[in-house]
């Protein structure tokens, strides 16, 4: 049975109990971890999984919240004796930056470093990113302050369909990733520039006839204010969760 966990549920600005914002879809094949802007080691740990049986990484795009863990992560997985390869996927922007970051911390001197292969995404409507028996997801540009990707992810065998909305302001590349999904996990930092408030994720999901809209990416701790799902159920006529960490959702075909 295959799985989406939200191992950290917060916006930039992180508080106790509430990480940045990353997420695991986990399935019999592939442990794909979505952004990395804490070291999700000990994330992974508490809920039964080593961090050497991730398979793939997808980074959205390179802001400090959603990056700047990976270069610890990786440096634990070799530390901790990983041996198979790891994939990255991600935007040009985003990929080049990161090679970058690695490259500063001299990571071509690391030795006995195990493979990593960035593969580079095209930014266009539905690429496809990852496509195998159980699993198949795609992603569309978004509008953020730097380019972003929002995911659309399908488990073939339970047929279902979580769309993952990423940072973005309300745009046309999250309704079509979204249509007819059973879940749509949308961003709710706050109607700002590059970002979108709860009513706005409200009305994404109304008009993508989603299932279940679970909000995401809000601020967390003493910068927390008012009821993000009664704001969205003003938008949505839905089922509506504020997404915790831990959290995880299931799907049974």
């Amino acid at each position: 049975m295959s799985a989406l966990v939200i191992l950290g549920s917060s916006n930039a600005v992180p508080s106790p109990g509430h990480e940045n914002t990353h997420l695991l879809v986990n399935t019999s094949e592939r442990k794909v971890l979505i952004d990395c802007g804490t070291n999700p080691v000990i994330r992974l740990e508490q809920i039964g999984l080593d961090a050497n049986v991730v398979t793939d990484i997808i980074l959205t795009h390179f802001h400090p919240d959603h990056v700047a863990g990976l270069p610890l992560l990786l440096m634990d997985m070799w530390l901790m004796g990983r041996k198979l390869p790891l994939n990255i996927f991600g935007l040009d922007y985003t990929l080049e930056r990161v090679k970058a970051m690695m490259d500063i911390y001299g990571w071509d001197e690391w030795p006995n470093f195990f493979t990593v292969h960035f593969v580079h995404l095209p930014a266009t409507n539905k690429t496809i990113v990852l496509d195998d028996e159980l699993l198949r997801i795609y992603s569309s540009p978004v509008t953020h302050f730097l380019p972003t990707i929002c995911l659309r992810i399908e488990l073939k065998t339970e047929k279902k369909c979580i769309a993952y909305s990423c940072d973005t302001e309300p745009t046309r590349a999250v309704l079509d990733i979204s249509m007819g999904a059973d879940v749509l996990l949308h961003e709710a930092s706050g109607p700002t520039t590059g970002h979108s408030s709860a009513a706005q994720a409200g009305e994404m999901a109304q008009k993508a006839g989603v299932g279940t809209l679970y909000l995401i990416h809000y601020p967390t701790g003493r910068f927390a204010s008012g009821d993000l799902v009664a704001e969205a159920r003003t938008r949505f006529s839905g089922t509506v969760i504020q997404a915790l960490d831990f959290m995880k959702i299931d799907f049974q075909n």
